[in-house]
């Protein structure tokens, strides 16, 4: 079964048609819980979960007292997740909730070859302005440059993988932005899919240019070391009885 993970941070206006349109996708993919970590909204978001919780049985609540991160509210919904697979994605509506049923059927697929897999979402078309696109191109091409995963959109945040895999990660804060290349140091295969992209209709981002530019330049710098510091892709062991 699936546990579908969603971060929010005051997105009140997107929390009833983004849930209402898993439940329908619920009905052809096995997703038995929905867990929506809100990251200290100050705004009517909690209330607005609680109220559809009287409702909706698959619906789970985890709240931070205070604004922790994005990844720090993935790793909440992560641990606190009762099915083996975990699918990731954004509160504001730009991720399609059908995509999931594309990212499953491919993990179940490849599963019998290899059992550690993760399927990333990749845009087919951004519905952003024009310097957030820009931005994320050439922050693409460089970050693929450096780690070598191979990604050319790690910015989408709809991902499929095991539980177990995702929570054997060295934990640090923006984490989520350089999944594919953290999980391919611990041996995950990854797969891509090509998923639809939303305009944002309701709510306002949460991120800007600056911040994301400088702090993605600290953080590529702390995941190209971690990833020169794992075990070795050729190591091979067994008990001598």
């Amino acid at each position: 079964m699936i546990t579908v993970v969603i971060p929010v941070l005051n997105e009140q206006d997107n929390i009833t048609v983004l849930l209402k349109e898993i439940v329908e996708i619920s009905q052809i993919v096995p997703i038995s819980e929905v867990i929506y970590v809100d990251d200290g909204s100050t705004d009517r978001t909690f209330d607005v979960l609680k109220f559809l919780r009287k409702d909706i049985p698959i619906l789970r609540i985890i709240q931070h007292e205070k604004r922790s991160g994005q990844s720090a509210a993935f790793m909440s919904g992560v641990r606190a997740a009762g099915n083996s697979i975990i699918v990731l994605m954004d509160g504001d509506g730009q991720n399609n909730p059908a995509d999931i049923q594309k990212l499953y059927e491919i993990y179940t697929t490849h599963q019998k070859e290899n059992k550690k897999i993760m399927v990333a979402g990749q845009r087919e078309k951004r519905y952003d302005n024009a310097l957030r696109r820009l931005s994320s191109k050439y922050a693409n091409a460089i970050r693929s440059y450096v780690l070598k995963d191979g990604m050319r959109d790690t910015g989408c945040s709809l991902k499929l993988m095991r539980r177990e895999d995702y929570l054997r990660l060295p934990y640090f804060d923006h984490m989520h932005r350089f999944l594919p290349a953290l999980l391919m140091r611990d041996g995950v295969k990854i797969l891509t899919a090509e998923v639809s992209h939303r305009p944002r209709e309701r709510g306002v981002s949460k991120y800007g240019f600056w911040d994301r530019l400088w702090v993605g330049i600290f953080d590529l710098v702390g995941v190209r070391w971690l990833l020169c510091r794992g075990l070795p892709y050729n190591l091979n062991s067994k008990e001598i009885l």
